[in-house]
């Protein structure tokens, strides 16, 4: 599936129902409920506050493949992207895949941590540290739902932080995938080969859209995490995270990046028998590094001393709608770290709304320069 088609087919069935960063259980339960009878509708279980959680079906083949949004409630990008893929297949054939594959997706695997825009859930425990203990009932829910398909291949869809570079490159990280590891020593197992190989077909055709701008997530062992859980278990998972690209805080055009990352990888997987000899080039994506904050402010005098500020946004949600709270992280020299958005005091003092020398932790909306404000905002 070339770019232009996979550009078109998003612009033609974007699920225009879903926007912004606050997705919640009520607002994909009517796309849910109006699905066509080809999308096999299930209620898998609860959440703590006695939510439910679904799963969709669709497809008839043999390989079958599992995939999973928003276990951490506040990462809705991949979620939208998941009702893009949803609509497209709702009104296209696309016979080869659905003879091949069997997918069955669990669009929203939090919906209490959903609700209230936190990475937790109800009981403030992250779900993706709790693959061993399955304390939570959506924990065991997806435990149980993995045991019973038993599926080829697992597609584990996040989001990442705006700090996130390609390598120490002034590249923003818009997507970065992981094959985890399954030991403490991180060995190249088979399977782990195989996710690999899925990721490098997902990173090349990835290029032509989005060149320089994916990543590889860090791969340090945690058993505890559903991931490297499930590739211990044999079963090749791949992690998807969807990251920042220019002036889009809200991610509509990231999703539209996730969008065609998931048909690159489940249109690969139905035409190929992956075997994982073709991981090699998945060693070459460079990883993740953090040389991004979301404001700079470059060439503040502090003192005898000329130093940058760096400013991260804090995600609140206010009356239903996420805003972007500026807060000071560091001011120090930021030479070798770059801004998403970058503004000049060009060797003067910064103060705060209050005439106060600017410290770290200061939250506001703007900084004064001069006598002159500058807004920090989006």
């Amino acid at each position: 599936m070339n770019h232009k088609t996979i550009k078109y087919l998003f612009n033609t069935y974007k699920e225009d129902a879903l926007f912004g960063r606050y997705i919640r259980l009520e607002d994909i339960n009517p796309l849910i409920k109006n699905l066509p009878s080809k999308f096999n509708i299930d209620c898998i279980g609860q959440s703590v506050l006695n939510q439910d959680i679904y799963s969709i079906t669709f497809g008839l083949g043999h390989k079958k493949i599992l995939m999973w949004s928003q276990m951490h409630g506040n990462e809705s990008t991949t979620t939208k992207a998941i009702f893009d893929v949803l609509k497209t297949f709702k009104n296209n054939q696309f016979e080869s895949i659905l003879k091949a594959c069997t997918i069955k997706i669990i669009p929203m695997l939090n919906p209490d941590g959903a609700e209230v825009y936190t990475r937790l859930n109800a009981n403030l425990v992250d779900l993706n540290r709790d693959a061993q203990d399955l304390s939570q009932p959506e924990s065991k829910v997806l435990r149980s739902y993995f045991e019973e398909f038993k599926p080829d291949f697992c597609f584990n869809l996040h989001g990442q932080r705006t700090m996130y570079s390609v390598g120490n490159t002034n590249h923003t990280a818009t997507l970065s995938f992981l094959s985890p590891a399954e030991d403490k020593q991180r060995h190249i197992t088979e399977t782990r080969k195989k996710a690999m190989e899925v990721i490098v077909h997902i990173n090349n055709a990835l290029q032509n859209s989005l060149p320089n701008q994916t990543a590889r997530y860090d791969d340090s062992f945690n058993a505890n995490c559903v991931g490297d859980t499930f590739q211990a278990l044999q079963v090749p998972t791949v992690l998807f995270e969807a990251g920042h690209y220019k002036n889009d805080y809200i991610r509509e055009q990231v999703r539209g990046f996730v969008f065609e990352a998931l048909l690159e990888a489940i249109q690969y997987i139905a035409k190929n028998d992956i075997t994982g000899e073709k991981y090699q080039d998945y060693l070459k994506i460079p990883e993740n590094g953090k040389r991004f904050y979301d404001v700079i402010i470059r060439n503040g005098q502090f003192g005898d001393r000329f130093l940058d500020v760096g400013i991260n946004y804090q995600e609140q949600l206010i009356e239903k709608n996420v805003k972007f709270i500026p807060e000071v992280m560091i001011i120090e020299d930021l030479s070798k770290f770059y801004g998403h958005k970058e503004l000049n005091a060009n060797g003067s003092e910064i103060f705060t709304s209050k005439n106060q020398p600017i410290q770290v932790g200061y939250s506001n909306d703007f900084v004064t320069v001069n006598n002159v404000k500058l807004s920090l905002n989006l």
